[in-house]
């Protein structure tokens, strides 16, 4: 039988330029160092770029109908966001992973459609990755079956 879902876990941490103020996107990174330009970037010194997502997990997510559960959490504060997969996707970024509110694909394109970006993600949260805090970032790809 063929996996229809499944999952990572990446870690990384906020910093103290995280803005979280980005319309279209967010974003994680495997960069360790962060300027105000990058207000999309909400985590950095993450465990995990696109490049290095299991071999099943981008089976899963690189299809049409596969949905991408992302669970934020950091000291408490959690935040699920939906967003979908796409058979364009390529998942081949070294250090970049990025949710879009938009259908465009890319290396770093880990979801579409998100239904959440950096500018709405709760305030108590960009809060805490503001002092540096830890972050998990819980990834579970479906696809119907």
């Amino acid at each position: 039988m063929i996996n229809m879902e499944a999952q990572e876990i990446i870690r990384c941490r906020g910093h103290p330029l995280v803005l979280g103020t980005h319309p279209t996107t967010f974003e994680v990174t495997r960069e360790v160092q962060l300027t105000k330009n990058g207000n999309c970037i909400i985590g950095v010194s993450s465990d995990k770029g696109c490049d290095s997502l299991s071999a099943e997990f981008k089976r899963v997510l690189a299809h049409d109908d596969a949905v991408l559960i992302t669970k934020l959490a950091c000291e408490g504060k959690t935040i699920e966001v939906k967003s979908h997969g796409s058979s364009l996707f390529t998942l081949d970024h070294p250090t970049d992973i990025v949710w879009r509110r938009s259908s465009f694909v890319c290396g770093r394109t880990i979801g579409i459609r998100s239904d959440h970006v950096a500018a709405t993600l709760p305030a108590d949260l960009i809060s805490e990755l503001l002092l540096g805090k830890e972050m998990v970032v819980t990834l579970t790809a479906k696809r119907p079956g």
